[in-house]
């Protein structure tokens, strides 16, 4: 059996790593995107108050 290099192991745990780091990334920027779609849903649902702008900003559909 041939054995894997000390340099390829240090290369493959640091690409495991990173990879398993930009998953993790990946759902919290999901849930962060859930959060404030679901925000943005509560503050349209709710009755106008009088500060409300009456448009929706230019950002908002």
């Amino acid at each position: 059996m041939k054995m894997i290099s000390k340099e390829y192991l240090l290369l493959f745990n640091a690409l495991t790593d990173a990879e398993e780091a930009l998953r993790q990334l990946r759902e919290r920027l999901m849930e962060i995107q859930r959060q404030a779609e679901e925000l943005y849903l509560e503050e349209t649902d709710a009755p106008e108050s009088p500060t409300a702008p009456a448009e929706p900003c230019c950002i908002c559909p």
